[in-house]
């Protein structure tokens, strides 16, 4: 993925995953993981949630052949300036996807606590339509694995902006509880969607009623607003609905100094509430997501690996002089850099944080205890092993029969 190339002039840069490889390897972090290399995803395992005919496009489409270049352009299935078409595509996003998808198998099959997919969480994508840089909604993906063995889920989305396509897609049930912390703005900053009052279902009768929270922020929230508005705000729904797994996208734009964000957020901040989830003990899915000041991003992934694996503490704040691309730092050869910026006046009151708590408390209230579930799905891959054995099972008995004839 590393070598994907969205456009010169786009803010998207996965070559960020590189940066961020070196801090993890030039650090030593990967002495203390399993580290494995994911299998691309099928267009079968994408079609689990996307529709047929989007995963078919994204299959064939090519830039000479995308349809916006033709004389009458269409925009098709929603691709266009904030999603190019580019070489290699589709194998862009078998590959996040691939990796989304794997760590969710290694946290139900217990291979691990804490499973990592930095290359992950594009939130945006919908069952049918790519938008604002995401193409394949690797996180629906990864919930629905973890739904085949978790009756319930809850997501944490601490992108600046709105986690619109995770919402849409459980907006009817109730086992996941979306929760996204963003900027809102419905005239001026992208998507426009998660105020407050959006919640869930308006019928109370529907089981996804409540289970849809929002933090909707103005520009320019700090570090210790943030981190006491998550505490105060996860705390309650972790208590409340009684998760059994959590996903947590962290989308690295809601730093201070992003191109396309406008918080002042550090860091440490952005980490502590990586830090936060991973106290409750449960098993816990890691995705990245935003981010367009690439060293920045870095660090802050870099960082939170680190926190997963119980190494916050023990890590020199200072780059390891033998890492390679060191020069991509533009001389800022600290792990924590200072983000938080004059260019955004914080303009979150904190008597409209506490309101703000207080409308989320209100929605948990409405939710009589952790919905229990019954189990009656069985995943595709445990179907497909289960046939495979049948299917031996029956030859062997062939094999018995037409001996047992033979003999007679």
């Amino acid at each position: 993925m590393e070598s994907m190339h969205f456009g010169a002039n786009h803010p998207m840069k996965p070559w960020r995953l590189t940066l961020t490889n070196k801090i993890v390897l030039s650090y030593g972090m990967y002495k203390a993981m399993d580290v494995y290399r994911p299998r691309k995803a099928t267009s079968e395992e994408l079609s689990a949630f996307h529709k047929e005919d989007y995963v078919d496009f994204l299959q064939s489409v090519t830039p000479k052949s995308n349809p916006l270049h033709s004389e009458e352009p269409t925009c098709l299935y929603g691709t266009g300036d904030d999603c190019p078409i580019f070489d290699g595509l589709f194998e862009y996003c078998s590959l996040y996807t691939g990796a989304s998808l794997d760590a969710a198998r290694k946290l139900t099959n217990n291979q691990s606590d804490i499973a990592i997919n930095w290359s992950g969480g594009l939130h945006h994508a919908k069952k049918t339509e790519a938008s604002g840089f995401c193409y394949i909604n690797d996180i629906v993906l990864a919930i629905l694995q973890l739904l085949f063995h978790h009756p319930r889920v809850l997501y944490i989305d601490i992108d600046v902006h709105h986690g619109d396509g995770v919402e849409q897609a459980f907006w009817s049930t109730d086992r996941v509880m979306t929760v996204s912390f963003h900027k809102y703005s419905p005239s001026d900053f992208f998507p426009g969607t998660g105020a407050l009052a959006d919640t869930g279902p308006l019928n109370n009768s529907s089981p996804g009623a409540h289970h849809a929270l929002n933090v909707p922020l103005n520009d320019g929230i700090d570090d210790a607003s943030y981190q006491q508005l998550f505490r105060d705000i996860i705390g309650p729904c972790f208590d409340v609905y009684r998760p059994t797994a959590i996903v947590i996208q962290c989308g690295a734009d809601s730093l201070g100094g992003d191109r396309l964000g406008c918080f002042n957020l550090n860091v440490e901040a952005h980490g502590s509430c990586v830090d936060f989830v991973k106290r409750f003990g449960v098993p816990l899915l890691v995705l990245g997501g935003g981010g367009y000041t690439p060293r920045n991003v870095a660090k802050a992934w870099a960082y939170e690996t680190a926190i997963c694996i119980g190494a916050d503490k023990s890590l020199h704040p200072a780059l390891p002089g033998h890492m390679p691309l060191l020069e991509h730092f533009k001389g800022e050869k600290t792990l924590f850099p200072k983000l938080a910026g004059t260019k955004y006046d914080n303009k979150n009151s904190q008597l409209y944080l506490e309101s703000v708590v207080m409308g989320v408390h209100e929605q948990l209230r409405y939710i009589k205890g952790a919905p229990s579930v019954q189990m009656r799905y069985i995943p595709p891959d445990i179907v497909t092993l289960r046939e495979s054995l049948e299917k031996e099972v029956w030859e062997e008995k062939l094999r018995g029969i037409k001996s047992k004839r033979g003999t007679k």
